[in-house]
């Protein structure tokens, strides 16, 4: 449908909303609206830690120029829906006010998961995610200087990429932190058991109690309503000023449940990022796919598969039909000091269809995963050892065998001229381990 005529308003105004509207632009004259209740503007959700620890301003953390918008004729709302009536193609807004849409894009990301524990909405239990979250954070561990109460130590709930941040950022105020993690080693539902204790280690280094195969339990108020105190599963009482929330996030959805959008815990989507009604889409976080596209999951809550949803339906919208095919999954994090990498599927749990390697020198390591019939590399973790994405990526998409990746980890390595290289050392020990699957390799000289 030609959209010159039309009107496109996307709900959201993170990465999957505002890429969606920049190529729709590009495409087209269409008059466009961006609804956002959380900021004016769009900023970088992955810099929040860096505000809060004073690294950047929040005018740091936006891509484009406030007037980017009026020069490019997208308008700008901001607002919370609050509900959804298809059948007249309008938005009712918390004020009462309304919109009329003609292709609705709904790109309202994740929200904080909260598991109905008691006392979970006293004051000073918190997620992160929103730019509020961090507004919160700020009030919560900066008291007025008239109270006498001051944060000594926060509870972190979940071990996950979130509540390693939290912890980052907690620490550069001195606070202690104790993380309470539900698995027997940190991440443990995507890291294997190796990767979870060099993590955890290296965590422990920075003074962090964690406290695994804990849960908690109840979380205790004190006169005024604010936190004082946690308790876990195994009956501890742990004292403590903040409680975050990080065991993981779902999509922000819950404003539509009431509408005729087919929901499951995402605004259930095909290929094409349609729903099942008509003009309506949706895209980033707070989609889940009825049948995952090759290289995609159920829930694809990364940055970059939201930029490529928005670029994706930016298409379909401007009559040119594209199904959305993000190739093999890739990730990238920090956990404090450590930079780790994923290309393609690492398992946290051992089967017998896959096998593994590993090598570790300190605080660097990889894990390369591969089938055990036809040697075919599936997938491969790095820590402290920085990979170029497009060899992985086309590795993947080749089906190479693991051979050729160790023969190519050379190539591979990011930063191959002032750094350590580690490939003959990681070589040697797969030689080692496999030698029906000898690989050789150059040996390569530093010259200073």
């Amino acid at each position: 449908m030609a959209l010159q005529n039309k009107h496109v308003v996307i709900i959201g105004n993170g990465i999957a909303g505002v890429t969606c509207a920049r190529h729709i632009r590009k495409r087209s004259d269409a008059k466009i609206t961006i609804i956002s209740g959380e900021t004016d503007h769009f900023f970088s959700r992955t810099a929040l830690m860096y505000i809060y620890m004073g690294h950047m301003k929040y005018e740091h953390t936006k891509p484009y120029e406030d007037w980017f918008w009026e020069k490019n004729s997208i308008d700008l709302k901001r607002a919370w829906v609050k509900e959804l009536k298809s059948e007249s193609k309008q938005l009712v807004f918390t004020d009462g006010s309304t919109l009329h849409y003609d292709q609705l894009v709904i790109a309202t990301g994740s929200k904080p998961n909260k598991f109905c524990w008691p006392g979970q909405n006293l004051k000073g239990v918190q997620g992160l995610y929103s730019y509020q979250d961090l507004e919160l954070l700020e009030a919560n561990t900066h008291p007025p200087k008239s109270s006498k109460k001051t944060v000594q130590r926060a509870v972190i709930v979940g071990g996950g990429l979130i509540g390693v941040e939290l912890a980052e950022m907690l620490l550069t105020r001195n606070i202690e932190i104790t993380f309470l993690v539900r698995e027997n080693r940190f991440w443990g539902n995507v890291l294997p058991e190796q990767e979870g204790k060099l993590i955890a280690d290296h965590m422990k280094k920075h003074h962090v109690d964690l406290r695994f195969e804990t849960e908690l339990k109840e979380i205790i108020g004190d006169e005024n309503g604010r936190v004082k105190a946690v308790i876990t599963s195994k009956g501890e009482t742990i004292d403590c000023q903040l409680v975050g929330l990080t065991a993981g996030v779902s999509p922000n959805v819950d404003f539509l449940k009431s509408s005729a959008l087919n929901i499951n815990r995402g605004v259930l989507v095909n290929e094409f990022l349609e729903t099942n009604l008509p003009d309506v889409f949706a895209i980033g976080d707070c989609t889940e796919f009825e049948n995952p596209p090759v290289g995609a999951k159920k829930f694809n809550q990364l940055w970059y598969t939201g930029r490529m949803m928005g670029e994706t339906l930016a298409q379909t919208l401007t009559e040119n039909k594209t199904a959305y095919q993000p190739g093999p999954w890739f990730n990238s994090a920090k956990f404090f000091d450590i930079e780790y990498q994923t290309y393609g599927e690492v398992s946290a749990q051992s089967t017998q269809e896959i096998q593994s390697f590993y090598w570790q020198n300190g605080e660097r390591a990889i894990h390369i995963q591969f089938d055990k019939d036809s040697k075919q590399f599936l997938g491969i973790n790095t820590f402290g050892i920085r990979m170029r994405h497009e060899c992985f990526d086309t590795w993947l998409k080749a089906n190479v065998s693991v051979t050729e990746v160790l023969k190519g980890l050379r190539k591979a390595n990011f930063d191959p001229e002032f750094h350590r290289a580690y490939e003959a050392e990681i070589v040697d020990q797969w030689n080692q381990q496999f030698p029906d699957l000898r690989v050789q390799i150059k040996k390569r000289f530093l010259v200073f």
